[in-house]
């Protein structure tokens, strides 16, 4: 079965100048401020597209990783998953890029990066921002 997630944002004011707030419907974590600057520039305490986008990254391909793993008979103890969105002003975003280290008994570095590699290309999320460049570097602890 299908599921939907839903957030929504008040945006009040132009582009520059104005201020928003990001509310995440299905979960009811909370709200989140949002703006120009805080995209731009230094996030100030206020978060950005590029900054959710990195969180669901992250949080995809470490399960995606985990599922992997998992199936090949080595399920991990733990994954350390970073995504850095990189953002560019009038370009948009420029690449992401995944930085997994991971601590997994009975499998050897080059089968880890293989399986991270897999997860990378096959994550949904991955699958639905195939628009920009996606790198990975990964690791065993």
């Amino acid at each position: 079965m299908a599921t939907v997630r839903q957030a929504h944002t008040v945006w009040e004011g132009n582009l520059i100048e104005g201020k928003g707030v990001v509310t995440f419907d299905s979960s009811g974590i909370g709200d989140f401020p949002v703006s120009w600057p805080s995209r731009a520039e230094k996030a100030n305490g206020k978060t950005s597209p590029e900054e959710l986008i990195a969180a669901a990254h992250s949080s995809c391909f470490s399960m995606a990783l985990a599922h992997g793993l998992t199936g090949a008979g080595t399920p991990p103890t733990q994954l350390e998953t970073k995504a850095d969105v990189t953002f560019q002003p009038g370009t948009g975003i420029t690449g992401i890029h995944l930085t997994v280290v991971g601590q997994v008994h009975g499998i050897d570095e080059a089968a880890f990066v293989k399986a991270a590699e897999d997860a990378k290309a096959n994550c949904p999320v991955s699958q639905a921002l195939t628009g920009t460049t996606i790198t990975l570097s990964a690791s065993l602890a």
